[in-house]
């Protein structure tokens, strides 16, 4: 199998690959938890501390100028990035985990009331469950799970069953209890499943339940059309997009904006103040609470169009084909145990294993003698190990600088935690 041309158009734009790893040359197979940053975004973010430092929407000065325009051109982009049909439809924050507090504490938990519900899947990160745990503890509603199928099913398992969400939907009628959100991942950062969003907010939409999405996973591989899939909310992250960390965004609905508390109090986000109450600026600056991050904005903005120079199926195509060589790979050990869909279809380049008899911290340590960065432990993910009867795995993720050759890599180094420990 050859590598994809997209490798070598890339490799020479990312610093970090130069690096070398106890004498080995940097494998970086880690990029479901962050993605390394291009020449671009670094240079976005010390052209800005260099020339245009200053703080937004605060003067009439030429810097304060300058900052503001980049922040709010750097809108206008991610809107653009996910299908937004408005730039005010985007509201920054630290990352995915504050978009979906941010929704939690806004909008889900001033509606809720006992007896209502949540729905979330078995494959959620901690990210996209906990502040529904918090939500509904503070208001005597109910958390439901809408559960992934058998790693013993004839697909793979590790998929979700829209059967099964259709009964969901219908006994909470039956039971009148009202669903008021259900809150999804587009791809599981475990499994590597790509779930079928515009089918599920058609279905949830139907019984008249919003959608929240958590794209942290699909942002950097997959196109994301959030007027086209019509979901209420959705969330990622800048540092998994190879943009800056502490910089996310949470895309929302005019008509959920509206219906938002503010999340934050502080500067930029008011209209007036008095001694004991106040007014609101509109949205998204309602939600923009103290100094933005400006800078990383601007490292953000240049992440996504440098991703946009590129056609997101040629991406895609390049991940396939790394999959695809994985799961290959992964079939011809006996004692690697695979988690999730065992062919490309419908998944993404995350993807789980076990080396049986063998923890997965020390897989990951003897790999990363050999230069070999993975992922170990339960990924945030503890609702989904303990379904899959496991405390934790292995993962290894691609992103769009990695090469066919760095799989083979990581195969012949699982020899030597054979050796060591099988």
């Amino acid at each position: 199998m050859q590598n994809y041309p997209l490798t070598s158009k890339v490799r020479d734009d990312f610093p970090i690959l130069k690096r070398k790893i106890h004498g080995h040359s940097l494998v970086y197979l880690d990029n479901a938890s962050t993605t390394q940053k291009p020449n671009c975004v670094i240079d976005a973010l010390v052209n800005f501390y260099e020339n245009h430092n200053s703080n937004v929407s605060r003067s009439v000065y030429t810097l304060a100028e300058e900052a503001t325009e980049i922040y709010e051109k750097g809108r206008e982009s991610i809107a653009n990035f996910v299908g937004a049909e408005e730039s005010g439809n985007i509201i920054f924050t630290r990352g995915t985990t504050e978009s979906i507090n941010l929704v939690a504490s806004a909008w889900a938990q001033p509606n809720l009331k006992n007896g209502d519900r949540i729905l979330v899947t078995e494959m959620e990160h901690h990210s996209n469950l906990v502040p529904w745990q918090l939500a509904t503890k503070a208001s005597g509603a109910e958390l439901v799970y809408w559960p992934i199928t058998p790693e013993s099913g004839s697909s793979g398992g590790g998929r979700l069953d829209l059967q099964m969400l259709d009964e969901l939907l219908t006994d909470s009628v039956k039971r009148q209890r009202s669903i008021r959100l259900l809150a999804v991942t587009a791809v599981s950062n475990v499994l590597g499943t790509v779930n079928p969003i515009a089918k599920i907010v058609e279905m949830a939409h139907d019984r008249g339940v919003p959608v929240l999405v958590d794209a942290a996973q699909a942002a950097a591989r997959m196109p994301i059309d959030v007027s086209g899939w019509d979901c209420d909310f959705l969330a990622f992250s800048g540092h998994k997009v190879y943009g800056p960390t502490g910089i996310g965004v949470l895309y929302a609905k005019k008509e959920r904006l509206e219906e938002m508390l503010p999340y934050q109090g502080g500067g930029g986000m008011i209209r007036q103040v008095g001694r004991q109450t106040s007014t609101w600026a509109e949205a998204p600056q309602k939600f923009e609470a103290g100094t933005p991050p400006v800078a990383e904005v601007s490292g953000l903005a240049a992440a996504v169009e440098y991703i946009r120079n590129f056609a997101m199926a040629e991406i895609q195509q390049h991940e396939v084909e790394l999959t695809t060589h994985a799961l290959k790979r992964i079939s011809e050990f006996k004692d690697l145990e695979l988690y999730g869909p065992p062919e490309t279809i419908d998944r993404s380049g995350v993807v789980s294993f076990n080396l049986l008899n063998v923890h997965p911290h020390d897989v990951a340590q003897v790999l990363d003698e050999s230069g070999i960065a993975v992922r170990a432990g339960h990924h945030c993910t503890q609702v989904l190990h303990e379904k899959l009867g496991i405390a934790a795995s292995v993962r290894m993720s691609f992103g769009i600088y990695n090469e066919v050759s760095e799989m083979d890599r990581l195969f012949s180094a699982l020899d030597q935690c054979r050796m060591y420990f099988v």
